[in-house]
């Protein structure tokens, strides 16, 4: 069987279904879409004859659990909604990727220990194309990872147009042409493209989350319009990596008209109630200097610079309310003040470990955890390999497969406010695709055990065994990954 993640029961039997038999998907109509993706996914495997895999409606079932039901005659996935059936179906997938003749029969009962499964690709630092970002999101899929969190903007480029601001696209997308014919560096996604995206994640239950990062790592904002900074510029989009002094000026009103567009833009691009607002590594020596940011200082009674960051994130969690959407920010934001404290609705992805996560707990925040001290930044090595690409740490495998998004000691209250966790692959030194496939796998492969699977059925040397037939189908979906765990 091998199926990763883990399901949460399961019975084998002593019969085979010969693939040979497999019709396409059909049933409930209410599972159209998911049907249809599956019939598309495993086109190769579908004869055409009696029907033998049907789609059931069974509405005792909570959200996203299914039941598969595999007999030599008949194959039955039973859910109460289309993310169930779509999982029940990718669990089949597995199966029919990793058997030649027959796949076997089973009976197998399955659901999600926690809600939020997420994965994070920076295509700031680097540009990725939109077929290799749908080949990840459907690989995702087949791993039940549900949340695709799409960092578009960072020092180093802008990826998406915005009504209004179009130097954000024709000098922030840093669009360079490299020494080497007819190829070009960087660029942008089209709102149509966006939507394509958008549209091909949720037909396979994929939500993606859109990130704006703000006030700091906007360089390439500064470099688009100069007039947002304290000093005026000279600014330019960052070929380098690090993190910078100039941010936008907290003493300009300017700032939340662009805020405003921004906002405007996802709102109409991204269905998701989630907006990803950054927050990160903000340095606060030009609001320091700065006399529109001392000013501001006086007129909000605030007494230093730092305390503005607190007085923007107040402001861009009322932004993103006011059209719908809830605010999720990096662990920093949690560092308000007492004059604007860090509003009840906003989210703490918890990145430098799990601290910033339980004292979100505490204060009564919801909380995602990806703490980059259990392995849950990807851009790190798989080893310590010196022939290993990668950035500045070592993550290796088990060490994100343990990473568990409670901590034992949270209290039952706060541990419920933890939706679950996610990696995130930063591509400083991630120039192409199929790099960020080589890092990407098998880690989420383990992320997505540890999230889904209950937690007494975790065991990692279990999941070692079958992560060796597992890459078999990694191998068949043509997914470059690390071997040598």
């Amino acid at each position: 069987m091998s199926i990763i993640p883990k399901p949460a029961e399961i019975m084998e039997k002593e019969t085979v279904f010969d693939i040979k038999k497999l019709s396409k998907a059909s049933g409930d109509p209410s599972f159209k879409n998911e049907m249809e993706v599956f019939n598309i996914q495993c086109g190769e495997f579908i004869y055409s004859g009696p029907e033998t895999l049907v789609c059931e409606k069974d509405s005792a079932l909570k959200d996203e659990s299914y039941e598969l039901s595999i007999d030599p005659g008949r194959i039955c996935v039973a859910a109460a909604g289309g993310a169930g059936i779509y999982y029940g179906l990718q669990t089949l997938r597995q199966l029919l990727l990793s058997c030649d003749k027959e796949i076997p029969c089973c009976k197998i009962k399955d659901y999600p220990r926690f809600s939020w499964r997420g994965y994070m690709l920076d295509c700031s630092r680097h540009f990725f194309t939109v077929p290799f970002i749908k080949k990840m999101i459907d690989a995702l899929s087949l791993h039940r990872i549900n949340k695709f969190h799409w960092h578009l903007c960072d020092d180093q480029g802008w990826r998406f147009p915005v009504k209004g601001w179009p130097a954000l696209i024709e000098k922030g997308s840093r669009r360079e042409t490299l020494n080497v014919p007819g190829r070009e560096y960087g660029g942008f996604y089209t709102a149509e493209e966006i939507r394509d995206i958008v549209s091909f994640a949720a037909a396979r239950h994929v939500e993606i989350i859109p990130e704006v990062d703000l006030p700091g790592h906007t360089s390439a904002v500064l470099a688009s319009y100069p007039d947002l900074g304290c000093s005026g510029g000279p600014y330019r989009v960052e070929d380098r990596y690090g993190i910078f002094e100039d941010v936008l000026c907290a003493g300009n009103d300017r700032i939340f008209d662009f805020f405003a567009a921004v906002f405007d833009t996802l709102a109409g691009l991204f269905p998701s109630d989630w907006v990803h607002i950054g927050g990160d590594e903000v340095l606060y020596k030009r609001w320091s200097a700065c006399p529109k940011c001392q000013k501001r200082l006086e007129e909000q009674k605030l007494s230093e610079a730092r305390e503005l960051q607190s007085w923007i994130t107040h402001r861009l969690v009322q932004m993103l309310a006011e059209r719908g959407k809830t605010a999720i920010g990096w662990d920093e934001i949690l560092e308000d003040s007492k004059q604007f404290p860090l509003p009840e609705n906003a989210v703490i992805m918890s990145w430098r470990g799990k601290e910033g996560g339980l004292e979100a707990c505490r204060r009564g925040r919801k909380v995602i955890m990806s703490p980059n001290t259990e392995g849950c930044y990807i851009d790190y090595k798989h080893s310590e390999d010196p022939e290993e690409p990668g950035n500045i740490g070592i993550s290796p495998l088990s060490s994100i497969y343990n990473m568990d998004p409670l901590c034992p000691e949270m209290k039952e209250s706060e541990a419920a406010l933890v939706m679950g966790g996610q990696a995130n692959l930063w591509t400083e030194l991630i120039p192409n695709g199929r790099l960020a496939e080589y890092m990407s796998f098998p880690r989420i492969c383990a992320l997505a055990e540890g999230l889904w699977t209950p937690k007494d059925k975790k065991n990692y040397e279990d999941f070692s065994s079958r992560l060796a037939l597992h890459r078999l189908r990694l191998d068949r979906l043509d997914l470059l990954q690390y071997r040598r765990d």
